[in-house]
């Protein structure tokens, strides 16, 4: 049974058991003039069958908003509303304008200054890649997510009392404050909040409402010029651009998926880890594969052929591969079209295209079985695998004198597209491949490739993105260094890998060997290939020292430089893990990680709803230990 249909069973047990408890909705009563309200609203989203169809519109502004609210602080929304399929909503985010229109079975996005929209229709290939697949996407009417019994049903779990009236925009108010009943708290696990709808008048149409709860959140919303009037002209729902502007016709599909993945980014709820216990159980397993809970963080185990290893992926982190997918492919991917002006499906398949040729056909085959397994089509997995890595980061090698106890540390910073639906997909992945050597990948669900790895023969390896967006005739880097860990004994075989490439774009990378006790920086681009020494003087790079390898740019190099001359000889694992602290990591920091490829001890800090990843409890594993387990 499902869950809604579970929660109005036992909300009407509720109602028949409470009785007298609970006030009737008589007429007059506070808690009746609430359930007209909402009744009449529930009328206009779901009007009776034959009824005159009405065109509701309205300004919604956030008058305050703090807490979980807080990103709403400030935004205006213009909408427009006709059942059952029809609406228009306007907003502005950064300064820029945009409107999203539905009519009918046609979904389109406009940036009008960006002189950019796309137009979704149904029956157009989804993905170059298999024009033969068409896109049968159709969508629901417009509708409140419950029935109208469910509204007046809910009324009766909330206190409902009558407020001092107020006149809102110099419209005449009725005031109701409502709150949850102790019951309803009890059985249907409610938390404490606090409502008040302002009611005007004349129409009991909602005209503002605040919304808040002990936990800090804070939300005070008025609509203004609410009107209900007659049905808009049919063509006053369409796309209507400007001379001159790029309209991109596109599969439906592609901007149903954009919507709810673009909302899900306002705010994501990711806790702060507490103190490490020591606590390790397996969640789920899969032929070869596990899925282990380590003090809190996911570990993934894979074992086997690409095949194989692709299937556990998809089995074991299938809501996190698809959550990833929507929130990276079609939230930000997608999104960013209207930034940019071009439609992103469109390069990100260019790119593909490029790119394929250099690709190792085990990771297709990989990634392929991880969409089916996962329930996505082939070509999603492989273009979020293809999504461009633009990282601005920070990396560094400590070795010899520079360490206490002459110990390997290498530290990899990664700081790139915080809080777009990455962070609540981060996963530490154990490979066993059936060819070549095992090794630990600290990233996310759904990627095949790596930035920042370690494997088995003690080598360690974190990348730093630059510039050359569009040099895509090469071996992916994600993929050069996977390539690395599953080949790679030595660092000089490592640096050849990369050397060899063919690479793409330009790249920053340290890579740290922990038998040989070395480490080296590369700077990388399609045509020029240099490696860094310890020590060794680069002009980007104008303050080396002895021991140290220093990958970052700008203010941040600088104060990595100063803390690593101010500590050298004194670091030890804790003292390397601060030098990853603010402001050496931006504040797009979403994942530290610091390696000792001599011992294959690995620390792992992700960011959080809060905070930057160098400023989160560090998880510590050992690659040696976690491959015995497996």
């Amino acid at each position: 049974m499902k869950r809604r249909h579970k929660v109005l069973l036992l909300l009407l047990g509720l109602v028949l058991l409470a009785g007298l408890a609970l006030h009737p909705l008589l007429p007059g009563q506070p808690a009746h003039s609430l359930a007209r309200s909402l009744d009449r609203l529930a009328l206009i989203a779901s009007p009776a069958p034959g009824g005159p169809p009405r065109t509701l519109t309205a300004q919604a502004r956030a008058l305050s908003a703090q807490g979980a609210a807080a990103p709403l602080a400030g935004r205006t929304v213009d909408l427009a509303f006709q059942a059952p399929d029809r609406l228009r909503v306007s907003f502005e985010i950064d300064r820029q304008r945009y409107t999203l229109g539905r009519d009918g079975q046609e979904l389109w996005v406009y940036a009008p200054q960006k002189h950019f929209g796309v137009h979704g229709k149904t029956g157009l290939p989804r993905f170059a890649s298999a024009p033969e697949e068409r896109d049968a996407t159709r969508l629901a009417p417009l509708r409140l997510p419950v029935s109208r019994v469910t509204l007046w049903a809910a009324v009766l779990l909330l206190k409902v009392e009558t407020q001092p009236a107020e006149t809102v925009a110099s419209q005449p108010c009725r005031v109701l404050r409502a709150t949850p009943r102790a019951t309803a708290r009890r059985w249907l696990d409610i938390p404490p909040c606090e409502l008040r709808f302002w009611l005007r008048d004349s129409d009991r149409l909602p005209v503002r409402l605040h919304y808040s709860d002990p936990e800090g959140t804070d939300l005070n919303i008025e609509f203004a010029d609410l009107t209900l009037d007659a049905p808009w002209p049919a063509g006053r729902w369409k796309l209507a651009p400007e001379p001159g502007d790029t309209i991109e016709t596109v599969a439906l599909a592609h901007v149903a998926r954009f919507v709810p993945a673009a909302l899900s980014l306002i705010h994501q709820t990711i806790p702060t880890l507490g103190p490490a216990r020591g606590e390790r159980r397996v969640l789920a397993t899969e032929g070869a594969g596990r899925l282990e809970l380590i003090d809190d963080t996911r570990v993934l185990f894979l074992k086997g052929t690409p095949e194989a290893m692709g299937h556990q992926h998809g089995v074991l982190m299938k809501p996190y591969v698809r959550n990833l997918v929507d929130r990276i492919l079609y939230g930000v991917g997608v999104g960013s079209s209207f930034e940019k002006g071009r439609w992103f499906m469109g390069e990100i398949e260019q790119a593909q295209s490029r790119l394929m040729p250099f690709v190792d056909p085990r990771c297709l085959r990989e990634m392929d079985a991880m969409a089916a397994a996962a329930g996505l089509a082939k070509e999603e997995i492989r273009l979020a695998n293809f999504f461009p890595e633009l990282f601005h980061c920070s990396g560094f090698a400590l070795l010899g004198e520079a360490t206490v106890g002459r110990r390997l540390y290498h530290g990899r910073i990664l700081d790139y597209l915080r809080g777009v639906g990455l962070e609540p997909n981060a996963v530490v992945i154990v490979h066993q491949p059936d060819q070549g050597h095992p090794w630990v990948n600290v990233g996310y669900a759904g990627f095949v490739g790596s930035v920042t790895a370690m494997n088995a023969r003690h080598i360690s390896i974190g990348e730093m993105g630059g510039r050359g967006e569009g040099n895509w005739d090469g071996k992916p880097m994600a993929q050069l260094v996977r390539e690395v860990m599953e080949k790679a004994s030595t660092l000089d075989e490592a640096v050849e890998i990369m050397r060899r490439g063919p690479r793409t774009c330009e790249y920053y990378y340290v890579i740290a060997d922990g038998t040989a006790h070395r480490a080296v920086g590369i700077a990388a681009t399609p045509d020029s290939f240099q490696v860094i020494e310890p020590g060794q003087f680069h002009p980007q790079l104008p303050h080396p020292m002895k021991d140290t390898v220093l990958m970052s740019a700008g203010d941040r190099y600088e104060t990595l430089a100063e803390r690593v001359r101010q500590g050298l000889g004194q670091f030890d694992d804790d003292a390397a893990r601060k030098l990853m602290e603010r402001p050496v990591a931006m504040k797009s920091n979403i994942q530290s990680v610091l390696f000792a490829p001599d011992t294959l001890d690995f620390w792992v800090a992700n960011a959080d709803a809060r905070n930057v990843a160098s400023h989160t409890r560090y998880t510590h594993y050992n690659l040696q230990e976690l491959l015995q387990g497996n």
